[in-house]
């Protein structure tokens, strides 16, 4: 029978087939791919592979790891990642005992490529992941381990024979949430379930002393009290998500006339230098927990979409993201108190307005 040339393209379908056989002859086969779910028990050592390095990226694979938590309580979980930040953010997980570091340019530094797989090896695991839809480095990565089970999600992109391959779902496309559908769907579970939020652990200890350091920023304005609730914006994006002062000016207008007695706080960009003139008090920090510390310590974080937006959502704070270029469905904040803000073609009073009216505001 012929094959239906309304969706069949033989160029790229002969470059996936010598791209199977090609991964077959270096890799071989990581165990004949089954239907049967991944098993509830026996899985103690679990390696979860995400080479993507970006703030947002490596937060969002903290919802993976809370679930991992739930189901195998009992196993051992070790990260292969080239995230720079990856200690500050998954340390804090009781059930992470090692995190394999790569260098961010593996070809420039190539002992150090060399040796952190050498170390990841040494290591019989049950479980590997590769935790990206997206990326053929995961997929190789996780190929290069010694794991009883493989899991990662079957697309054209992705070639490397496993044990459980997991179709890509059209129905979820939140960069958190899919990960965890994959382990899902994997063992058989309810993927219609209420999905873990980013989460970066903070201790009641780094919660205090993010509260103290928003009082001292407050303080040295003059401001002696938090009023209301403290009100944190970032006013930093990249490339065409930075909204710019004008806009952010016109914003912060309506929401002073609407809530007077809330204090503005701004988180200061890496750069060290306000983006709103230096008109509010403002904290700054290298260090990825204190400013976590911080952000905790807010009645209600805004910003357009970007790190610092996620790291609001793992420090467990009322978070609007304001969303006017990227895809929210991808990128989106979700959870209870997250609030996706489309404000694509929208004025910055109308925006306003519209995050003035939401309960975590409205309600104080």
């Amino acid at each position: 029978m012929l094959k239906n040339t309304r969706y069949y393209d033989p160029i790229n379908d002969f470059r996936r087939r010598v791209a199977r056989r090609l991964m077959r002859a270096v890799f071989g086969s990581h165990g004949q791919p089954t239907s049967a779910p991944l098993p509830n028990k026996g899985i103690y050592r679990i390696l979860v592979c995400h080479v993507s390095h970006s703030l947002g990226n490596t937060l969002l694979l903290t919802p993976l790891l809370s679930e991992l938590e739930k189901v195998y309580p009992a196993a051992e979980i070790d990260i292969l990642t080239r995230s720079p930040i990856a200690d500050d953010v998954y340390s804090r997980f009781f059930s992470v005992q090692r995190i394999f570091r790569l260098p961010a340019h593996g070809v420039g530094h190539p002992l150090q490529f060399l040796g952190t797989l050498r170390g990841m090896r040494k290591i019989r695991y049950d479980l590997a992941i590769d935790a990206d839809p997206l990326s053929q480095t995961g997929r190789l990565l996780m190929l290069l381990s010694n794991a009883t089970y493989t899991l990662g999600f079957s697309s054209p992109k992705k070639h490397g024979e496993i044990t459980h391959a997991v179709p890509l779902p059209e129905h979820i496309q939140s960069k958190g949430q899919r990960p965890v559908y994959l382990l899902r769907s994997a063992m058989g579970r309810d993927t219609a379930g209420e999905y873990p939020v980013p989460d970066i652990r903070l201790g009641a200890g780094e919660r205090e002393h993010g509260r103290a350091a928003l009082a001292r920023s407050l303080a040295a304005s003059g401001i002696n009290s938090p009023g209301r609730g403290i009100i944190g914006i970032f006013a930093n994006a990249t490339g065409p998500k930075l909204l710019g002062e004008d806009w952010w000016t016109r914003f912060i207008d309506v929401l002073e006339k609407q809530y007077p007695e809330h204090r503005i706080v701004e988180i200061l960009p890496a750069s060290g230098q306000s983006m709103l003139g230096s008109r509010y008090p403002g904290y700054y920090s290298s260090d990825l927990r204190k400013i976590a510390s911080v952000l905790s310590g807010l009645a209600v974080y805004i910003s357009a979409d970007c790190g610092i937006m996620h790291l609001a959502c793992a420090s467990d704070v009322p978070t609007m993201g304001i969303f006017t270029v990227t895809n929210p469905a991808e990128w989106g904040p979700y959870g209870p108190g997250r609030h996706i803000i489309a404000a694509h073609g929208q004025a910055p009073e109308v925006v306003a307005r519209t995050i003035a009216a939401m309960p975590e505001l409205a309600g104080r």
